[in-house]
């Protein structure tokens, strides 16, 4: 009631008091019908303690009864609810802060989309994709910062995608999107930074410069959206974030144009490509980049050769890995390079060794990530391969060949809801051999039509190199049971065993 202290304390003390007197008067006097009487007084016969205490007996266990139902209630109705209310109210609270943290997360993501030519012949494609690479690569490196791989940020080129549902494919707050004007030694990159849920310009800016500014015109670029998204720079990033790794702009050139190729793994244009590496280094014997992409040309080679180069690839993969890590500590490609080349040679520990070097040292490299998940799943890991194939796609969401690995297990898996729905991803990307895995997929629904065609055309060109037109075809009926495309597959085969090839 509001009342002073020294009220409720006085009250205890005279109850207190008061206890021992009562406890005495029950003793020695007895209520009776005829009134209060000493209890020496009253005769037993005439003395009702007795029902009264069946009456007080009944009363207790009428009470103790109650207590009992009230309990029972309680702990089986009332107390499952009063729990899932809690529950309810705990998990929206952690729902609640986890969203807030996630979305204050999300607003620190960002994909860098390749910058348009706008030069005057439109022939400086691989220098505008360049410039992009460059500036995605450095902002990759900075901690606070989610970055889309180049692949998935790269697929939209060309197409005249809204940015909300670009950055809800990527699952980015930001894209980074421009253009790039390049005339004699003239450069001019303009850039813009938009926020994907709203179509909001947050930043945009003009860069002019000769092609000798080009690396400080990347750095600034690159400074500048870290700066308009608040995140925190560690180390040497402080000062400097774009590591381009030579002073030599023809070299660099070289090195764009070689990338370029290598990235659209145009197998035709690989000697081209490796030439130009080679002038590259020509020109700046301490180029660690160009080492480094250069091995991981080699790595691949023989891929895109019919197995022609199989042999003479390692020492070259080797050599240029080594003298990378040599002149670039910290590059992760030559490594991941090694681990590619030693597992299609079945040196298997060199491998894993190789790509645990590389993922040690980048652990966000897409390559290193994914090469490692088909060298696992390959030598029977297939958990772990699996582990890292989800990896690299959380990188890259859109990167083609993971799609098509990761939408492959799923079917294994008996997943065919999420294998199908990779699998239609890949196919949008334009991944050339992703009837290897819908085949699967056509089987299971029971068409077996379908699924030769599928493999027929998933084999056709890399996968039957060595072969006539026809083997594509051949192959994928005997796998389905076709006895006499088997034989004629299986003379095919020995044919070509008989030249005793290397690969």
């Amino acid at each position: 009631f509001g009342a002073p202290d020294w009220i409720a304390r006085s009250v205890v003390i005279l109850l207190a008091i008061g206890f021992i007197p009562a406890m005495a008067f029950a003793w020695i006097f007895e209520l009776t019908p005829d009134g209060l009487k000493r209890d020496s007084d009253v005769m037993p016969e005439q003395s009702i303690a007795p029902q009264t205490a069946r009456r007080m007996e009944r009363l207790i266990i009428a009470l103790f009864a109650l207590a009992l139902i009230f309990f029972a209630f309680d702990k089986f109705v009332l107390a499952p609810k009063r729990e899932a209310a809690l529950v309810s109210v705990t998990t929206q609270a952690i729902n609640d802060k986890a969203a807030r943290r996630e979305q204050s997360e999300n607003e620190k993501s960002i994909a860098v989309l390749a910058f348009a030519d706008l030069s005057p012949n439109r022939d400086q494609e691989y220098f505008s994709d360049g410039m992009s690479e460059e500036i995605l690569n450095s902002l990759v490196r900075v901690k606070d910062l989610k970055v889309a791989g180049r692949t998935s940020s790269f697929s939209f080129k060309g197409k005249n995608e809204d940015i909300r549902s670009i950055g809800k494919a990527l699952g980015v707050a930001n894209v980074l999107e421009g253009s790039v004007r390049k005339q004699g030694d003239k450069v001019r990159i303009t850039a813009q930074l938009i926020r994907t849920k709203d179509g909001f310009h947050l930043w945009s800016e003009t860069y002019d410069g000769d092609l000798q500014d080009v690396f400080e015109l990347q750095e600034r670029i690159a400074q500048a959206i870290t700066g308009k998204l608040e995140v925190i720079l560690q180390g040497e990033q402080k000062s400097r974030l774009v590591q381009v790794g030579t002073s030599n702009t023809e070299a660099y050139a070289l090195y764009l144009q070689a990338t370029a190729i290598f990235n659209r793994r145009e197998g035709a244009r690989f000697a081209e490509a490796i030439d130009m590496l080679k002038k590259a280094i020509a020109l700046d014997p301490g180029y660690a980049r160009a080492h480094s992409r250069l091995a991981a040309l080699y790595s691949v080679y023989s891929n895109y050769t019919g197995g022609s180069a199989f042999s003479t690839a390692l020492p070259l993969v080797e050599f240029h890995a080594r003298r990378a890590t040599e002149l670039d500590a910290a590059l992760a490609e030559p490594f991941a390079a090694l681990g590619s080349a030693y597992g299609e040679r079945r040196r298997f520990l060199e491998a894993k060794d190789a790509f645990s070097q590389a993922l040690r040292l980048d652990s966000g490299d897409v390559t290193a990530n994914f090469w490692h998940a088909t060298q696992l799943i390959n030598t029977g890991y297939i958990r772990e391969g699996t582990a890292a194939l989800d990896r690299t796609l959380a990188l890259d969401p859109l990167l083609p060949n993971a799609l098509l690995w990761r939408a492959r297990n799923y079917v294994f898996e008996g997943d065919l809801e999420n294998g199908e729905r990779l699998m239609r991803l890949a196919t949008e990307s334009g991944h050339v051999f992703v009837g290897i895995g819908q085949t699967k997929l056509d089987m299971a629904s029971g068409d077996r039509d379908a699924a030769v065609n599928s493999l027929a055309k998933g084999l056709a060109g890399y996968f039957t190199l060595n072969f006539p037109p026809e083997a594509a075809g051949l192959f994928a009926r005997s796998v389905y049971g076709d006895a006499e495309a088997k034989t004629k597959a299986m003379a095919l085969i020995n044919a070509y065993l008989a030249t005793k090839p290397e690969y």
